[in-house]
């Protein structure tokens, strides 16, 4: 291949990639406006500036395209709770980190929690993907909790017992979001993160008297 013909090649593709990545700005633009029931194709492209057709050639539905904003979001999530950990030294701080960055990614990105939460004009009505696009992401958000689960581990749970301690952090940071985001919180005069803190001093209380 000549030098010339691999520079418009690359063009091509920079062009292509950029084209999808307006796509996905615009798709999220239009989920938090429409929700995904709201939301269309058409108004999708509408937003990005194409045509309908045009947004086939990257995705086949709109599904297609909530699952990849979600992914990505989850990936983003992932990444800030690993830098966390990382950070950390013993498995009780790892612990810590692990819960508290996760709590933190979504008390800090509120718009996150309703695209993971399907809250943009939908309610608390369960939603679904696709079978396969729900499982990836599924196990994208668990992976993202799994250093809980590792550092509970660590400091002595059994692999059924680390389960429940991971999902029980999912819960109530899920729980002290939901109200903070929805300002029922308020009531209590409590700040949410101080919530979430007061749970994994409990866990790990419980824990390291095992």
């Amino acid at each position: 291949m000549s030098e010339g013909s691999a520079e418009r090649k690359r063009g091509r593709y920079a062009a292509t990639d950029a084209k999808r990545e307006g796509i996905l700005a615009a798709a999220r633009t239009v989920f938090e406006r429409e929700g995904l029931d709201g939301a269309s194709l058409r108004a999708i492209a509408a937003e990005a500036g194409y045509t309908p057709a045009a947004l086939y050639f990257h995705f086949d539905s709109k599904e297609a395209l909530y699952a990849e904003v979600l992914g990505r979001s989850i990936a983003v999530l992932q990444a800030a709770v690993d830098i966390a950990v990382a950070a950390a030294g013993t498995p009780a701080e790892r612990f810590s980190a692990a819960a508290l960055a996760f709590f933190d990614f979504y008390a800090e990105n509120p718009r996150d929690l309703d695209l993971g939460f399907y809250l943009f004009r939908g309610g608390m009505r369960p939603h679904g993907l696709g079978r396969e696009r729900d499982r990836a992401l599924n196990e994208a958000l668990e992976a993202s909790l799994a250093p809980i689960r590792a550092a509970a581990q660590a400091l002595g749970a059994d692999e059924a017992q680390a389960d429940l301690i991971m999902a029980d952090a999912f819960a109530h940071a899920s729980g002290v979001l939901l109200l903070a985001h929805t300002r029922r919180i308020r009531m209590f005069g409590t700040p949410p993160r101080a919530l979430m803190e007061r749970h994994v001093d409990t866990e790990l209380d419980r824990l390291q008297r095992r």
